[in-house]
């Protein structure tokens, strides 16, 4: 493991759950953490909570789905430090909708906060790391784009995107030292669906034990990428899941 003090982190979907978590232990680290999401009010919370323990933490509220504040954030990275060595594409959203009643709307709203966000944030990224020379992506997959659950037709479908974009990015990243990986968390406690994955029930793991693994990741030497994880509880059934 590499020291990543004062090395520039944003993460997107920071207020809660597996976000907040991986915000917290990159912060904890010692990363400036540049804290993404739509929820202004739980991001100055997170932020003071890190800056209380020392730590640094820059707060810019951003849709991750639209392309112009999208490019709001890189620029005020850009501006503020000057580089970016770190980028966690976490925001999403899921959904339980059989396929015959998922509504067009719907669909594009998934396919939105799951892949384009992870599109837009990565492509500026690149752009801004590939002058540097190194960098590293690190995108939240799911256990879904492995073995989907029934009623999942849009999330299953993004995260099988995702992987197939983090393939894709990985290649064209390498000739400019730029790592791009993926974590593949399976049954977690998060705010993916409020009222229900909010709160801990058997099988289930918790934020910090994903944002160990993201963490392990973004430590690892420049010239090394751990490209894919897959973390999920004991218990929690996996081929041939139902």
């Amino acid at each position: 493991m590499i020291s990543i003090r004062d090395r520039v982190a944003i993460v997107t979907g920071a207020s809660s759950g597996i976000g907040r978590a991986i915000a917290l232990a990159l912060a904890a680290e010692g990363a400036i953490t540049v804290l993404a999401v739509r929820s202004l009010d739980k991001l100055q919370e997170l932020a003071a909570e890190i800056e209380a323990t020392g730590g640094r933490a820059l707060v810019v509220q951003t849709d991750v789905t639209d392309d112009a504040q999208v490019g709001t954030l890189f620029k005020t990275v850009r501006e503020t430090y000057g580089r970016l060595d770190i980028l966690v594409n976490n925001a999403g959203i899921a959904d339980h909708t059989p396929t015959e009643k998922l509504t067009n709307e719907r669909w594009h709203e998934v396919i939105a906060a799951n892949l384009h966000s992870v599109f837009y944030c990565s492509r500026a990224a690149l752009e801004l790391m590939q002058m540097q020379k190194r960098g590293r992506i690190i995108n939240v997959g799911s256990l879904s784009s492995k073995v989907p659950r029934p009623h999942t037709a849009a999330y299953a479908a993004s995260k099988f995107a995702l992987e197939g974009l983090t393939r894709s990015m990985a290649i064209d990243g390498r000739p400019h030292g730029i790592a791009v990986s993926m974590v593949h968390p399976g049954s977690t406690v998060s705010s993916l669906v409020p009222g229900v994955t909010d709160k801990p029930r058997p099988a289930t793991m918790m934020p910090l034990d994903v944002a160990r693994v993201v963490l392990l990741m973004a430590t690892l030497p420049d010239d090394v990428n751990l490209y894919e994880g897959t973390i999920l509880p004991v218990e929690m059934p996996f081929l041939g899941r139902g």
